[in-house]
């Protein structure tokens, strides 16, 4: 069972009587109205720590006098965590499909609070100072991302490989490609607005939970704040769950899918502009540098990557097209002004454009033979106009069918709303 089935199927089995005008029934809106916060821990074997937690966040909330709840989403315990939660005053919803993004998505869906704080049930944060989380909720922020590094990180809470490289080089890479302030990508403490964060439609079963919430709230313009957060070191004395190498991965891998633009345009771009003005300087000759000789052999090089740069192009505009059509990327108005530029007759045109001027530089090169009465050529001189020939014909044909791909799965809605991320 998928993510988001287990969504939909957690969310629709408590209560069966619709209300009018909405997908929850009359009793859920009844109990949601009197709950305000919901502190979530996801949960896979945590006896050592589970009811500290639990114990901590019900006293935060009696201290604040806010009307909540605290809920543990068990992902198969087999310690007696379940119980101990249940004990420690925590409601305790039972999450079939294993992995950290599952567990939490399971249980969002039936969390009650209007607002969810999320961490993690191992005692390294304290769920008894969650009072800055809920005054930037109620100020009106979707996202209240924790962040250790500014809140202070206690001596072995966090392993020096995650402290100065996993964490640091991760965050800005969601920085970088997403245009995000945050700079703690992957604090395990942040608050939300449920129905906002479900309506991001999260589907990401692993670690990788974390870093999805962050970049499709970033796409979707959602308003994000940042608070400072201490890590201290967890309470069991088992080892930990993540992977360091694994997980991060997997974090790497999810913001550069997400990001077609650097993963694939902007290399595609670079690659392309230096092939093509590499061809250009040695089309009359060769060329000379600090006594290095530049020649045809460096053009036929500069060739491929320019055909090379062209189809990282072309696939940065099918992925962009895709992940608009499955809905996991915003049409934007950037996008939206693309897609109308980008019809199948321009491409058409622009690719035969191109497969024209390499046509006529061919014919040169034959017209050049048949005047020498198809004698042996000197191969430097017509290598020179052989190679940007094979090239512009090779990549006008890959623009014409690119354009017919592009057409079958361009978004039919290229209107967007005003605002948005790009």
């Amino acid at each position: 069972m998928g993510t988001q089935a287990l969504i939909d199927r957690t969310a629709s089995t408590d209560f069966v009587v619709p209300a009018r005008g909405s997908g929850k029934s009359i009793r859920q809106h009844a109990v949601d109205d009197l709950v305000e916060v919901t502190v979530l821990m996801p949960c896979l074997n945590e006896a050592e720590t589970v009811a500290t937690c639990v114990t901590k966040a019900r006293g935060f909330l009696d201290r604040a006098g806010i009307r909540g709840e605290v809920l543990v989403a068990d992902n198969g315990s087999t310690d007696g965590s379940q119980r101990l939660a249940r004990a420690a005053g925590a409601k305790v919803v039972d999450i079939p499909v294993r992995g950290y993004g599952a567990a939490l998505a399971g249980g969002i869906a039936a969390a009650r609070g209007r607002f969810v704080i999320m961490g993690d049930a191992d005692d390294s944060y304290d769920f008894s100072t969650l009072d800055a989380f809920v005054h930037h909720l109620r100020a009106g922020d979707r996202l209240v991302m924790g962040n250790r590094f500014a809140g202070g990180i206690a001596a072995g809470a966090m392993p020096l490989l995650h402290r100065y490289l996993g964490n640091p080089v991760l965050s800005f890479v969601g920085r970088l490609l997403f245009r995000s302030r945050i700079r703690d990508f992957h604090c395990g403490l942040r608050g939300f607005d449920r129905d906002s964060i479900r309506a991001l439609e999260l589907a990401s079963p692993g670690m990788e939970f974390a870093s999805e919430m962050v970049v499709k709230a970033e796409l979707a313009g959602l308003r994000i704040a940042e608070v400072p957060t201490t890590l201290s070191p967890d309470g069991r004395t088992r080892p930990p769950h993540l992977r360091s190498w694994r997980d991060g991965w997997r974090h790497l891998r999810f913001l550069l899918i997400m990001s077609p633009r650097w993963l694939l345009l902007y290399p595609g771009l670079a690659l392309l502009l230096v092939g093509v003005m590499v061809q250009l300087t040695i089309l009359r000759g060769p060329i000379v540098i600090a006594g290095v000789g530049f020649d045809i052999h460096t053009m036929l090089y500069s060739a491929g990557a320019a055909i090379v740069g062209l189809q990282l192009v072309i696939f940065a505009l099918l992925a962009r097209a895709i992940g608009c059509l499955k809905g996991v990327l915003p049409i934007t108005p950037q996008v939206a002004r693309l897609w109308q530029m980008l019809t199948l007759e321009r491409g058409i045109i622009l690719g035969g454009a191109v497969l024209a001027i390499g046509l006529a530089l061919a014919v040169y090169s034959v017209n050049f033979w048949l005047g020498t009465h198809l004698s042996a050529l000197d191969p430097t001189e017509m290598m020179r106009y052989a190679i940007p020939s094979v090239g512009l014909m090779i990549a006008g044909g890959e623009i014409v069918f690119a354009s017919f791909v592009l057409s079958f799965i361009q978004p039919s809605a290229v209107s967007a709303p005003p605002g948005g991320a790009t």
